[in-house]
C-alpha cells in the first residue's frame, strides 16, 4: 500500500498542485485507487480463480466438490478478495483507519457467515444422497445450528461495527430474553419437535401420512424445524408446523409399506330374502365349482354324522344341520381368495358376517394384497369384487340394491 501512496504523491507533484489542494485531493485519489484495486481483485477472484476452480471441480471424480459449487460456496468465499484489499488500505487513511478496518472485518465476517451457510447446505445435500437420510433427516438440526451461528455471528459483526466487545452485547441481550422467546417461539417449538420426531422415528421423508386437520394426505417431501411439507395425491403441497406432529395425531402408512401387504376391507350387502337351505340339485351343482368340491364333501360327511348322532327327524327342514347357499358362498369366497395369486398368503384373511342393516346382510371381505402400489392394489381389489359380484347369482343369492328409476318404471307397467 505504500507504493500506492507514493504513486498518488508523484502524480500530484507532477501536476504541481498547491499544498492546500494536495490535502484535499490526495485522500480522494487514494480512495479511488483503492476502490479500483478492490474491483480488480474482485474480477481476478471471480473471472480467473473461480473459473479455474470450476473447471477443476468438473474434472474430479468426487461429488462433494460439485455440491459445494452448486450451493455457491466458492462464489461466496470470493467476496473476501475486495474486502482484504480495503482492509490492507486502512493505514492509508490515518483518520479513518479504525472505521475502515472495522467495516472490512465486519464485511468479511458476513461473507464468512454466508459461506458457512452454503457449506451446511452442501452437507445436507450430500447427506440426503444416503439411504439413512430417509429415516434420520438432519435438516432440522442444521437449521438450528445455522440459527445459532447467525445469531452469534451477527452479534460479533455488530460489535465490530460499533467498536464494542461482543460480550457486552450478549450480556445486554439477557434483558430481552422474554421478547426473544416470544419472537422465536415457533422456531423453539419446531426445534424441540424436530428432535422428538427424529428420536422417536415418527416421520421420515417419503412416508405417506394423513392429517385431516391440516388437509394433508400424501408423501412427506421435506422436514425442517419450522414445517413439514407434504405433497398430496392431487399434487398440491400442504405445510404442517413441525410441532403439530407431536401435539396432534396423524396416521402414517409406513407400516403398510414395510409389511408388503395392503388391506382390502369391503362388504357386499346380501338381500336376506334370498337366503335358503341348499337342495340336492344345488349341492350337486356346487360340487362342480372350483375350490368347493372338497369343502362340500367334508361338510356333508360332518353334517350327516352330527344329524345321525342327534337323531333328528330330517323330514322337517328346521331339524338338524344343513348347508345353506350363503354359507357355501362364504366358503367359496374364502377358498377363492386363498388361491388368488395377488392375495397375501401370510396375512389375515376373513370372510365374515356383519350385523344386519336395513340395506341387507353385509358379508365383509378382509384380506391383504401382496402388491402395495396404489394403482395395482385398486386393480386387484376391483378384479376380486368383479368376480364375487358376478358369481353371486350362481348361489341363488341376490345383492341388495335400493330401487332405481328403472325399477320403479318397470313396476308402473304392471
Amino acid at each position: 500500500m505504500e507504493i500506492l501512496h507514493q504513486t498518488v504523491r508523484s502524480l500530484i507533484g507532477y501536476l504541481g498542485w498547491s499544498d492546500s489542494a494536495v490535502s484535499l485531493v490526495e485522500p480522494i485519489l487514494l480512495a479511488l485507487l483503492v476502490l479500483l484495486l478492490a474491483a480488480f481483485a474482485n474480477w481476478i477472484a471471480k473471472r480467473v480463480l473461480l473459473t479455474a476452480l470450476h473447471r477443476l471441480v468438473r474434472r474430479t471424480r468426487t461429488d462433494w466438490d460439485d455440491v459445494l459449487q452448486e450451493k455457491r460456496f466458492f462464489t461466496r468465499l470470493s467476496h473476501v478478495a475486495p474486502a482484504l484489499v480495503i482492509y490492507s488500505s486502512a493505514t492509508l487513511f490515518p483518520q479513518r483507519a479504525d472505521f475502515i478496518t472495522n467495516v472490512a472485518i465486519a464485511y468479511m465476517g458476513l461473507v464468512g457467515l454466508l459461506a458457512v451457510d452454503a457449506l451446511l447446505n452442501a452437507v445436507v445435500a450430500v447427506y440426503n444422497r444416503f439411504e439413512i437420510s430417509r429415516s434420520r433427516p438432519i435438516r432440522g438440526y442444521v437449521q438450528a445450528l445455522k440459527a445459532f451461528i447467525f445469531v452469534i455471528g451477527g452479534i460479533a459483526i455488530l460489535g465490530t461495527l460499533i467498536d464494542e466487545s461482543p460480550w457486552k452485547l450478549i450480556s445486554g441481550i439477557g434483558a430481552l430474553t422474554a421478547i426473544l422467546l416470544l419472537v422465536f417461539k415457533d422456531s423453539i417449538l419446531g426445534f424441540v419437535a424436530s428432535i422428538q420426531v427424529s428420536a422417536n422415528d415418527m416421520v421420515r421423508i417419503g412416508d405417506w401420512i394423513e392429517m385431516p386437520k391440516y388437509g394433508a394426505d400424501g408423501d412427506v417431501v421435506d422436514i425442517s424445524i419450522q414445517c413439514v411439507k407434504v405433497r398430496n395425491w392431487d399434487k398440491t403441497i400442504t405445510t404442517i408446523p413441525t410441532y403439530a406432529l407431536v401435539s396432534d395425531s396423524f396416521k402414517t402408512w409406513r407400516g403398510m409399506e414395510e409389511s408388503g401387504g395392503r388391506r382390502i376391507k369391503r362388504a357386499i350387502y346380501i338381500d336376506m330374502t334370498s337366503l335358503k337351505f341348499c337342495s340336492p340339485e344345488m349341492i350337486e351343482r356346487f360340487k362342480r365349482f372350483a375350490f368347493l368340491g372338497t369343502y362340500i364333501e367334508k361338510q356333508l360327511a360332518e353334517i350327516e354324522q352330527y344329524n345321525k348322532k342327534m337323531g333328528f327327524d330330517l323330514s322337517e327342514k328346521v331339524n338338524g344341520r344343513r348347508l345353506t347357499n350363503l354359507g357355501t358362498f362364504r366358503a367359496y369366497i374364502r377358498e377363492y381368495l386363498r388361491n388368488h395369486p395377488k392375495v397375501h398368503s401370510g396375512m389375515t384373511l376373513l370372510v365374515r358376517h356383519r350385523p344386519p342393516t336395513e340395506h341387507g346382510l353385509p358379508i365383509e371381505i378382509y384380506a391383504f394384497t401382496n402388491d402395495i402400489r396404489w394403482a395395482e392394489y385398486e386393480s386387484i381389489q376391483a378384479d376380486i369384487f368383479d368376480h364375487i359380484l358376478a358369481v353371486i347369482p350362481e348361489f341363488e343369492l341376490r345383492v341388495f340394491q335400493s330401487p332405481s328409476g328403472s325399477d320403479l318404471k318397470d313396476l308402473s307397467k304392471l
